[in-house]
């Protein structure tokens, strides 16, 4: 076989193989991209919805902090079942050491 007829298909094999090469590189760049850009998207949902239940746990707990309305006061009622009633607030951890003995002060006209 004549030299140039080897040189010249080995060319053509060379050349085959570099486009494919080539081809190759560029599908898997987008590929890459592409996922790359699914993935941004999946941390950005992520994170929406992290600061969404971070948002609705801070209101929560700005609810939870408000003090419960005082105890109504009965008219011409007892004062010993007012107290009875705010102490049991108390110990439910409903009412702090400061509401109950505003209150108390309240029913015992201090």
């Amino acid at each position: 076989m004549p030299i140039g007829r080897r040189r010249g298909g080995l060319v053509r094999t060379m050349g085959r193989t570099a486009v494919i090469a080539g081809t190759a590189t560029a599908v898997s760049g987008n590929v890459a991209r592409r996922q790359s850009g699914r993935a941004a998207a999946q941390q950005q949902q992520v994170q929406e919805q992290q600061q969404a239940a971070y948002d609705a746990g801070q209101a929560d707990a700005m609810a939870a902090q408000q003090p419960p309305p005082p105890a109504p006061a009965a008219a011409g009622g007892d004062s010993i079942e007012q107290l009875e009633r705010l102490a049991k607030l108390k110990e439910q951890g409903i009412l702090t050491d400061e509401e109950f003995s505003a209150e108390k002060a309240k029913i015992l006209g201090l």
